[in-house]
């Protein structure tokens, strides 16, 4: 039953990934780039990483799996944070069609 559960979350994470890759692909600027990429391959990331976990258990490497998980979901979204904030401050323009640019709102 772990089998499953585990190849289950292995092919979601996959999913994930590839819709992430996707996203990085066909997102018109580098704003929406790093949404689509930061949310479905750290998703992604962490749902294949917790399939290993499942898999394997409590051994070396179902913790490295878990350890794994929880530095990737604390530096993903900050890393993508300061790659749009550094975006914004080097003069990157929004896409065209954006709605609103809350840096600029700040005056940041």
């Amino acid at each position: 039953m772990n089998e499953i559960i585990s190849l289950l979350f292995i092919v979601i994470g996959a999913m994930f990934d590839l819709f992430g890759c996707v996203g990085l692909v066909r997102m018109p600027d580098i704003y929406n780039r790093l949404q689509a990429s930061t949310k479905c391959v750290t998703l992604g990331t962490c749902s294949i990483l917790f399939g290993v976990f499942i898999k394997y258990g409590f051994t070396a490497a179902g913790v490295k799996a878990l350890l794994c998980i929880i530095f990737l979901l604390l530096t993903a979204p900050v890393t993508a944070h300061a790659l749009a904030r550094g975006a914004h401050k080097s003069g990157v323009k929004l896409w065209e069609k954006s709605v609103c640019d809350k840096y600029s709102e700040t005056g940041s």
